[in-house]
């Protein structure tokens, strides 16, 4: 079943989420109209007096590249569910293309100029970019579902990484200062870094060990370095062999386990540095907020009997006696943003080719979701797709890996761009 639906009345006031049969029911009626496609949203055609709406408690689970949101009623019901992905990596090549332009600029065009770098000082709780991204486009969500559903209270995941007790177990006195946090399980990490499958045979859902990918019977250490994950057969297969001798008539999978294995731990330091500004963030909206721990939603979900993923990882943050899930099509929101940024588009060598408009072509901007009737031609018939703007009044689409030219015309805006794709 898919998500429940956001219902708000004539003065905007948000109501208790709905059943979808419900909502089917409103618009079929004439009682309700759309007011939102994502998410899902209807508005009623009266005023409300009086609503009697039971508070929701709005669940994130942050993580490094998608973070999961759950909106759990007060009889412990799941009754709506995202998953955010974070555009991170696209944010750092993007300030690093820009860097090489301007400072390609500035060695052809301008005069020497003295460094400046003695008066530039970040303030204090200053993030990167790159992170700062998860913890805006997280709170911008919740900002969103308050408007749309009466949020009681909001729990969030602590997830806490130790990052230097994994790389380095016997670190102690002053060398661990520079990490206050603890408490996170190694195995926990392993099953995030290896992607859960053997790294040898690369199968999955099948009990795992621990393996130490140089012998411990050879001077191998428990480093976090050293350790990836094994099937029984393949552990066994291994024993106290080196992994070059083990893997002699495999290359490319020695190659990858090793890189691998020396990946740094850059998604442990994402969460580790956003868990404490999102957290405070959250608390300036005014509502009540809690936090609970990783253990305890890993806890909660091996209890419960629930799959891994992000949005039931939400669904079990905090203290849960019992949940029950109504509702498995969950919405899933990638972040694309919203490409006015950089005006200037360049060439791979760093000279101008064109300039993005900033205002809308005929009404619409590159990224509206448009339901096109096109009535005669070759793209005859109704589709819905995102579109490109032309200044000659024609739009492009890509449907099934094939570009279309419509005329705007023949085009109706069904969801403004917003930063965001959205899918189910």
């Amino acid at each position: 079943m898919s998500n429940y639906v956001f219902i708000i009345d004539e003065k905007k006031t948000p109501m208790h989420p709905i059943h979808p049969a419900q909502a089917r029911k409103l618009l079929d009626v004439g009682k309700a109209a759309v007011f939102r496609r994502y998410p899902f949203t209807l508005i009623l055609k009266r005023v409300v007096e009086n609503p009697v709406v039971h508070p929701l408690t709005l669940k994130i689970a942050p993580g490094s590249k998608i973070t999961g949101i759950s909106l759990v009623t007060d009889r412990d019901e799941v009754i709506w569910g995202m998953e955010l992905e974070h555009r991170s990596l696209q944010i750092k090549l993007a300030l690093d293309s820009r860097l090489r332009v301007r400072k390609g600029r500035r060695h052809r065009n301008t005069r020497y100029r003295k460094p400046r770098f003695l008066n530039r000082k970040r303030p204090q709780g200053w993030l990167a970019p790159s992170l700062m991204h998860r913890v805006l486009t997280t709170e911008t969500w919740v900002k969103r579902l308050c408007k749309f559903a009466r949020i009681g209270e909001i729990r969030q995941e602590l997830v806490r990484f130790d990052t230097q007790k994994m790389d380095n177990p016997e670190i102690s006195g002053v060398e661990y200062q520079q990490g206050t946090l603890f408490g996170y399980e190694v195995r926990e990490y392993l099953l995030e870094k290896w992607d859960r499958k053997c790294a040898y045979c690369e199968k999955e859902n099948l009990p795992l060990q621990i393996e130490h990918i140089h012998p411990k019977s050879k001077g191998g250490s428990n480093r976090i370095s050293n350790l990836c994950l094994a099937c029984e057969k393949c552990n066994t297969k291994k024993g106290t062999k080196p992994i070059a001798q083990f893997l002699a008539k495999k290359p490319d999978l020695l190659k990858a386990i090793l890189t691998q294995s020396q990946r740094p731990l850059r998604d442990a330091a994402a969460v580790n540095s956003t868990r404490w500004t999102l957290f405070d963030r959250l608390k300036k909206m005014g509502l009540p907020i809690s936090i609970g721990t990783g253990g305890q939603t890993k806890y909660n979900r091996v209890r419960l009997g629930l799959p891994k993923s992000h949005w039931l990882d939400a669904a079990c943050v905090g203290i849960t006696e019992a949940l029950n899930v109504l509702t498995h099509q969950i919405l899933t929101v990638k972040a694309t943003g919203t490409g006015g940024r950089q005006r200037c588009q360049t060439d791979k060598f760093g000279y101008p080719v064109k300039h993005r408009p900033l205002r809308p072509i005929w009404g619409f901007c590159t990224g509206d979701i448009v339901r096109a009737v096109v009535p005669k031609g070759k793209y005859k018939g109704t589709f819905t797709a995102r579109v490109c703007p032309m200044s000659d009044g024609r739009g492009e689409f890509v449907i099934d890996n094939k570009r279309r030219s419509v005329r705007l015309d023949y085009c109706t805006p069904i969801h403004r761009k917003d930063g965001y794709s959205y899918a189910f």
